[in-house]
């Protein structure tokens, strides 16, 4: 692969997304959770302590192979970034958590009322 700049026009980020205004708090709970309920609720609090009020966007569980938004990946078929990222990122996340290096991950957006 080149790492030429690409063509006029083209809009393709092969970088990945600008994370850099994303907090990310990594993981490695002992015990190791269970499941992702479990995991979930880990990330939760972490939540609670980083962001006054959040909204979870996306998140990822590799044990069931199972992302939200549901099928977020389909149009990512051939790229390396997955598409729960695509999708938290860019929709305003500012906190991901990542449990056992990839194995649950959580995207959240701090909502103001």
């Amino acid at each position: 692969m080149s790492n030429d700049k690409p063509e006029s026009g083209s809009f393709c980020n092969l970088a990945g997304p600008d994370m850099s205004q994303v907090e990310v708090i990594e993981l490695h709970p002992e015990p190791s959770p269970a499941d992702y309920m479990v995991a979930m609720k880990i990330a939760n609090r972490v939540a609670d302590q980083k962001l006054e009020t959040h909204m979870l966007l996306s998140w990822y569980d590799r044990d069931r192979d199972f992302e939200s938004p549901q099928h977020a990946s389909e149009c990512h078929a051939n790229s390396p970034l997955p598409g729960y990222i695509d999708y938290g990122v860019y929709h305003g996340a500012t906190l991901k958590v990542d449990i056992e290096n990839g194995r649950f991950v959580f995207f959240y957006l701090p909502v103001d009322f």
